[in-house]
């Protein structure tokens, strides 16, 4: 049996490879292949169909997040593993391999898995309101080795406005520490994310956020190799030029569509009124539509659009494997350099205040723009410096300084790939397993053929 290191290396594709010599010699052992990815192109659907060899049909992550219809809220970011249905990959290795061992390093949905080490991101949420950077472990004394040799998991490093390499140089930290003890290491490394993003996949930003990560990468890539651990680098998506916002729920709301309820002056998106509503996740949206009756309207609405590319009802989802029952009665996907902002005020003087923060579990869709500080602020930087000295001096604060425009934008992701050259990628430093392309689905097998166990017969 082979030990295997695979990494998620987010965004990368033959393209950005240029830069990359450390993750280029992966090839240049073994071999390099296009990937196929999965609609949507996003991290939680694409991790899943990796890990289990199923579409988003099957394993049920149809999204980012989606509308839990049971409970009426709409919720992005959940990391228990239940929400993934199916066998994982260390499942079907177990069945041929019994103390088979696994380590998770920051994939999504660890919480809950069956796995023997898991690292992920938990902040500590104190009951005066303050978030603390920290993570969650299993076994729980891997937490307090881990901080006391790397500091504290650097959460606000990990997302928002001041990510950076810092958090990605913690996670391969850790990985190194946990490679040599266990069978498979999965570990995710998210740095291209934030500058492709920000500035654009051609940028001179992004080149540099792949040199950056190809740097902190080496060690960890060296070890692998002087350990004989079989290396799989891969990607979940590459991210394209954006510069168009598309406001699919402000549409729905000026056609009567959607409702909301007022707080404190503040317009929060009512689910449970409204007969239809969108769940934005990058440039892929789920069109919620209460009513059987409205789904025509809704339907010619969305496609009038400027920026949608497809609006798929539940016969076209199939196509693409997304016909599961957490996804909208319409999914929508959007033209190129085109992306779905979650917004739905009408009025920025009315939106929440959670909407001028870094606030991924209350936002009802994603929001890239959290990644600015709000660039038509002149004073933005002076009041995120007085925020950060209140929550010193243990006071209450908001940290209001994420922009409520998507102009900013300038890297997107979500639907298919339309440059392989700009789309995802798999590198493998075994040889004795090299092919020109291979689907997302085929990486479960991939990986236990790598490892040297059986691979299931497909049903």
């Amino acid at each position: 049996m082979n030990k295997l290191l695979v990494l998620d290396v987010v965004g990368l594709t033959p393209r950005l490879l240029e830069h990359t010599p450390n993750l280029r010699a992966i090839a240049g052992e073994g071999w390099q292949a296009a990937l196929g990815t999965v609609l949507p192109a996003v991290t939680c659907s694409v991790q899943s169909t990796f890990l289990t060899g199923a579409m988003p049909r099957d394993h049920g992550v149809v999204g980012n997040g989606w509308y839990f219809r049971d409970l009426g809220e709409i919720f992005l970011w959940r990391q228990h593993n239940r929400l993934v249905q199916g066998e994982k990959v260390w499942d079907i290795a177990r069945q041929a391999k019994s103390d088979y061992t696994v380590a998770n390093v920051c994939w999504w949905y660890a919480m809950g898995a069956d796995t023997d080490w898991t690292v992920t991101p938990r902040p500590i949420y104190h009951a005066d309101g303050r978030k603390s950077p920290d993570c969650y472990t299993r076994p729980p004394a891997l937490h307090d080795e881990l901080t006391r040799s790397l500091g504290e998991f650097p959460l606000f490093q990990y997302w928002g406005p001041t990510a950076s390499i810092k958090s990605s140089d913690w996670i391969v930290q850790a990985t190194r520490r946990l490679m040599p003890q266990a069978d498979l290491t999965l570990a995710y490394v998210p740095h291209l994310d934030y500058d492709l993003q920000r500035f654009g996949p051609h940028s001179p930003q992004a080149v540099a956020a792949a040199r950056d990560i190809d740097r902190v990468l080496a060690p960890l890539l060296t070890e692998a190799r002087d350990q004989g651990v079989t290396v799989v680098a891969l990607s979940e998506y590459g991210i394209g030029p954006a510069s168009r916002p598309v406001h699919v729920n402000r549409a729905l709301r000026q056609a009567g569509l959607l409702d909301v309820y007022t707080q404190a002056g503040m317009e929060y998106l009512d689910p449970w009124a409204s007969r239809a509503f969108a769940v934005a996740d990058h440039q892929v949206a789920h069109v919620y539509v209460k009513d059987p009756a409205d789904l025509e309207a809704v339907r010619e609405l969305c496609q009038a659009l400027p920026g949608v590319d497809l609006v798929l009802d539940k016969q076209a989802q199939r196509e693409f494997g997304l016909d599961h029952e957490r996804s909208g009665e319409l999914v929508l996907v959007a033209d190129i350099a085109a992306w779905f902002t979650y917004y739905y005020w009408l009025h920025d003087d009315r939106a929440p205040d959670f909407a001028r923060g870094v606030e991924i579990h209350r936002k009802p869709g994603y929001d890239p723009a959290e990644l600015f500080l709000d660039p038509a602020d002149p004073r933005v930087k002076l009041r995120a410096g007085a925020n950060l000295a209140k929550k010193k001096l243990g006071l209450r604060y908001t940290m209001n300084v994420v922009p409520l425009d998507g102009q900013w934008v300038r890297g997107t992701h979500g639907r298919l790939p339309d440059d392989p050259a700009d789309g995802p990628v798999l590198l493998c430093s075994d040889p004795s397993t090299a092919r020109d392309q291979l689907a997302a689905t085929d990486v479960r097998d991939l990986m236990l053929e790598l490892a040297g166990l059986s691979t299931p017969v497909r049903k």
